[in-house]
């Protein structure tokens, strides 16, 4: 019986550590989408769906309060500010701009925050690389910003549009706000929530 119960322990500790869940355990949860705390906005399909569910798990809290500022929000009427979710460990700075042109745009990556980024009106590209096709180092990191740029030697590109929304890990290299045909105005939010 102690033995039924221990082995019971580990079982549903394993169950709540999704760096132990199988692909399927890991694709059942994220569609699920209970994750998104009622937000109706679909996650783009190059979301890492182990590094999230590892994030969410590790830090739920922090994730809830990020998807529920995103549900709650009118997120067409905030000001153009940086908001103050939970402090350090989460905030959103609303912004708008014209999209640029490809050569006017750098790959970037963060180490402290994971980016959950939201294109609330207008169309840009975003293109995605993973950390270990970086190539040449452009701006060292600054620990202060949070933020490196570089180049890649590939990546993928997409278009952000208001129907779905992206997330960037520490090991995801990213260049957003890249003009999608013609330059045009975006409104976008940037939830940064923190990594540990």
């Amino acid at each position: 019986m102690v033995l039924t119960s221990f082995f019971g322990f580990i079982g549903c500790k394993s169950s709540t550590d999704p760096s132990n869940w199988s692909s399927r355990k890991i694709d059942k949860w994220f569609e699920k989408g209970e994750w998104l705390n009622g937000w109706t906005v679909s996650p783009d399909a190059s979301v890492n769906r182990k590094e999230l569910a590892v994030s969410y798990f590790k830090n739920k809290e922090r994730w809830d309060k990020a998807f529920t500022f995103l549900k709650t929000s009118d997120l067409f009427q905030l000001e153009l500010k940086r908001y103050e979710i939970d402090g350090d460990n989460l905030y959103a700075p609303v912004s708008e701009y014209l999209t640029k042109n490809e050569a006017d745009a750098k790959f970037e990556a963060h180490q402290k925050y994971i980016d959950i980024q939201y294109v609330i009106s207008g169309i840009e590209q975003i293109s995605v690389s993973p950390l270990s096709m970086k190539k040449d180092v452009l701006v060292p990191y600054d620990s202060t910003k949070d933020v490196g740029f570089m180049t890649v030697t590939k990546c993928k590109s997409i278009n952000a549009t208001p129907d779905k929304f992206f997330i960037f890990f520490p090991s995801d290299i990213h260049r957003p706000g890249v003009k999608a045909g013609e330059n045009s105005q975006v409104r976008k939010v940037v939830v940064k929530v923190r990594v540990d």
